[in-house]
């Protein structure tokens, strides 16, 4: 399928560990979707930079001011029809990130995340419900 026929969302998300720890956030599920766990991070707007992006995405779901490190991954998937008609493919991009400010809290009002917390590693498999970016960052951890 050539790349005029589908739509095209470019996300960034960044992977903090703490302490045997991993930053993440609650989704609500009011978008789309079944609401969990899933990385800080979102949808990279049409004129800021993917770093950009990340920094504000960070903010926004978990009350810190992060400095963006270098690229850890990348992953995809694609949905035969987005409900809009169109073929859609999801690209994230994973970040290093480092944490230089803020406190834990959502700012976004009205917005898709909820909440955002330290889960252990040792136990993010009894938190409850996650996406799969969350096991990209945890294939990762794995990895180092």
């Amino acid at each position: 399928m050539h790349f005029t026929e589908y739509d095209t969302r470019l996300a960034a998300y960044a992977v903090i560990v703490r302490d045997d720890a991993i930053l993440l956030s609650w989704f609500n599920g009011t978008t789309r979707g079944k609401a969990g766990w899933t990385l800080p991070g979102g949808g990279v707007e049409f004129d800021e930079s993917i770093e950009d992006a990340v920094v504000r995405e960070l903010f926004e779901e978990t009350g810190y001011r992060v400095e963006v490190g270098a690229p850890l991954a990348t992953d995809s998937f694609t949905v035969a029809d987005d409900g809009r008609g169109r073929p859609f493919k999801s690209v994230r991009i994973l970040f290093d990130a480092t944490i230089t400010g803020g406190e834990l809290g959502t700012t976004e009002v009205d917005g898709t995340t909820d909440f955002a917390q330290w889960v252990p590693l040792a136990e993010i498999d009894d938190s409850g419900a996650r996406v799969g970016i969350v096991d990209v960052a945890l294939d990762l951890i794995a990895r180092r």
